[in-house]
């Protein structure tokens, strides 16, 4: 059930250490705050010199209020910081706020006291917010313990920066945003992301979670929460740069940035991911804005019909659902007729919908045809674009329209009316409104209704994307379970590494380890050739010269050997049989230990030009086959593995069984920082891995 936060989120009673009169310190915010509320709970201002705060007499410590205290505030130096922690939890203190800064984020010292403090507090059967945070709110509760106020609402706001929440507070205004809860999360010492998820999962009030977060602490475990969370999580990090990859000594490790790693997490828990805080603004709006009847239903249908009153709106709105990730098809022959019903002659039925002027002579076909599109079985969302709400503005005195249009802003009206009327009688399915004037009476009638209304095209789009889920059902398998621990991999080498994989049940051709000429002709006798010479000191062996593929017989074999080792001078090689390339497909198949996500499956196009293709695909591991086999058919070159001039298509099915096997394997080894099939050659009859490597941490 995850950890109890009611002291945090709903306490008895409230005091604020450091509480000032001083507009410069953050006590003093916090106590103008906390008294926005003195009827709901007693409010208690400390400060050391005791006489007045704010109007009210404060008390010169927790222990002079003279009464247990639920809820403590620690706004103080940091050096009587532990002083004052210890003095609530004596007091009685449930939860503690900490804004007081100097602690992890200013070094190892720092990071100790925060340990030690954060150990006496769970010791104690308390919790702890920060330290180095900016305060928390409820407005459920009416707990207002941030120095800034929030406009009540759904969104329960988890962030690592103040300003931005603020901003997205600006942003989100115009949609009719509101917030549920504020959290500041600081340096996470005791209550962490997860146990705030959890907790907000649970809250009746809170209808989407929105994260600002730069350190995760177990993103994991923060996908698993979100996953379970049962209402939309949205996420704004940073730091997606390639830096983490610079370090990696495999093609996998070198092709996973931190970037890649967050993107397969949040998709794999169905966290919206969002890039700029406008961007989380127009999910939220989407996702959490003004309720209507079906509002907060996330299906998974991607078929969008875009409906217009100009081609050029319809035209560029079609291109940004597609951009969005939904689908714009061509509209059955049964919805075409239907429409053909409401719009006259030269109106366009084919998808976009295109009025083709008819708004002007009949504002209400607005209302017909967004009527029609809703009751379409083949449509799963409507985006509806260009001049709509264009008539009640001039009217109302903002700007375009005809001249004279008070009787066409008549019937834009009814016609707005005329939607919310059919939204509240038909089947819940998303509706954006892209509008030239989005602040327009008729405009806000649709807001008002839980409609969301954008000025830009890509933002309309990008909500009904949330709104639609974007996921194929292959694609909601979860935050996977890790694999109970195996015992740590005695032998990294190569052919230890075969070993390994092989026991799991990935095929190799065969093969075997000879250090000189005795060892390799005894290995020729054990197989046919043609023979594969590899030389095993080396990760890239392909790019130094240590791989001899096509030697025909023991001759070109052993040619091949004294050639290399006079070059190279390995102290071992491997003797391997030939695979058969013909019509094959040379795929990559890596894990890499992410120290906050856990092992990251990476599959792709593989060989030796990987790294320069870059045509992979991400997800946490270990990847169920049927998640493979997704991954797989998503790739930018998905059109080889089922043939194209004239070659057979591959099995698919068997390389994907072959993922999960070797994602299986490294999930449960924690101890291999990167572990890498390339490449895995994929054949109409099946698959043989014909290279392997593992880095130990």
């Amino acid at each position: 059930m995850g950890r109890d936060l009611t002291a945090l989120f709903d306490p008895r009673s409230v005091a604020v250490v450091g509480a000032s009169d001083d507009p410069a310190k953050y006590g003093h915010a916090v106590a103008a705050q906390a008294l926005r509320a003195p009827d709901r709970r007693p409010v208690h201002l400390v400060n050391r010199r005791g006489g007045t705060v704010l109007g009210r007499t404060a008390a010169t410590s927790l222990t002079a209020v003279g009464e247990p205290v639920d809820l403590v505030v620690i706004s103080v130096p940091g050096a009587g910081f532990e002083a004052a922690v210890d003095e609530a939890l004596a007091c009685g203190a449930k939860a503690i706020v900490a804004i007081t800064a100097g602690f992890a984020e200013a070094g190892p010292a720092g990071l100790a006291r925060q340990r030690a403090v954060a150990a006496r507090v769970r010791a104690a059967g308390a919790v702890l917010v920060g330290p180095n945070c900016l305060g928390i709110a409820d407005n459920t509760t009416e707990l207002y313990l941030a120095s800034d106020r929030f406009a009540p609402g759904g969104v329960a706001l988890l962030s690592q920066s103040g300003n931005l929440a603020l901003e997205l507070q600006l942003r989100g205004e115009p949609h009719g945003l509101g917030f549920s809860r504020f959290v500041s999360l600081g340096n996470q010492a005791d209550v962490t992301l997860v146990d705030l998820v959890e907790d907000c999962s649970r809250h009746e009030a809170t209808s989407a979670i929105a994260v600002y977060a730069e350190d995760f602490g177990d993103g994991r475990a923060f996908a698993a929460a979100a996953a379970a969370a049962g209402k939309p999580v949205v996420l704004l990090t940073a730091g997606r740069g390639t830096a983490s990859a610079r370090s990696a000594r495999s093609h996998t490790g070198a092709l996973t940035t931190s970037a890649d790693v967050v993107a397969a997490a949040c998709r794999d828990a169905g966290v919206e991911l969002v890039r700029t805080p406008r961007e989380m603004t127009v999910v939220l709006a989407g996702l959490a804005g003004p309720a209507r009847p079906g509002a907060g239903v996330r299906t998974r249908g991607r078929r969008t019909a875009v409906f217009t009153d100009g081609g050029g709106h319809g035209a560029v709105a079609a291109d940004a659902a597609e951009d969005a990730g939904l689908e714009v098809p061509q509209l059955g022959g049964p919805t075409q007729d239907r429409l053909r019903t409401v719009l006259w002659e030269q109106s366009s039925v084919a998808n976009p919908v295109d009025l083709a002027g008819m708004g002007e002579q009949r504002p209400l076909s607005y209302a017909d045809t967004v009527g029609a599109l809703l009751d379409a079985d083949e449509v799963d969302a409507v985006l509806m674009t260009g001049y709509f709400g264009g008539y009640a503005a001039s009217e109302g005195g903002l700007g375009g329209g005809p001249a004279g249009g008070s009787v066409l802003a008549e019937g834009e009206a009814r016609a707005a009316k005329e939607i919310v009327a059919h939204l509240a009688s038909a089947a819940p399915k998303p509706l954006v409104l892209q509008s030239m004037y989005p602040g327009s009476p008729s405009c806000r009638v649709l807001a008002e209704a839980g409609v969301p209304v954008f000025a830009a095209t890509e933002d309309a789009a990008r909500a009904l994307a949330a709104m639609t889920g974007r996921r194929s059902p292959v694609d909601a398998t979860g935050v996977p379970p890790l694999p109970n621990p195996a015992p740590p991999l005695s032998d990294p080498g190569y052919h230890g590494v075969r070993a390994l994989l092989d026991a799991a049940g990935v095929p190799f051709p065969a093969a075997r380890e000879i250090t000189d000429e005795a060892g390799l002709l005894a290995a020729a006798a054990e197989f046919d050739g043609p023979y594969v010479l590899k030389a095993l000191h080396l990760l890239h062996k392909s790019d130094a010269g240590g791989v001899a593929l096509r030697l025909a017989d023991r001759d070109a074999l052993l040619a091949a050997f004294r050639e290399t080792h006079a070059r190279l001078g390995a102290p071992a090689y491997s003797v391997e049989a030939m695979a058969d390339l013909t019509d094959g497909i040379e795929l990559i198949v890596g894990v890499n230990q992410d120290p906050r996500f856990g092992p990251i499956a990476l599959v792709g196009l593989g060989g030796v030009l990987t790294e320069s293709l870059r045509d992979v695909a991400f997800a946490l591991a270990p990847v169920p086959a049927r998640r493979a086999e997704a991954l797989l058919r998503g790739l930018r070159s998905a059109a080889l593995l089922d043939g194209v001039r004239g070659r057979p298509a591959v099995d698919v099915a068997a390389a994907a069984a072959v993922v999960e096997r070797i994602t299986t394997v490294a999930a449960a080894h924690p101890e291999i920082a990167e572990l890498e099939v390339n490449p895995l050659l994929v054949r109409p009859d099946g698959t043989l891995a014909l290279d392997a490597r593992a880095v130990l941490r």
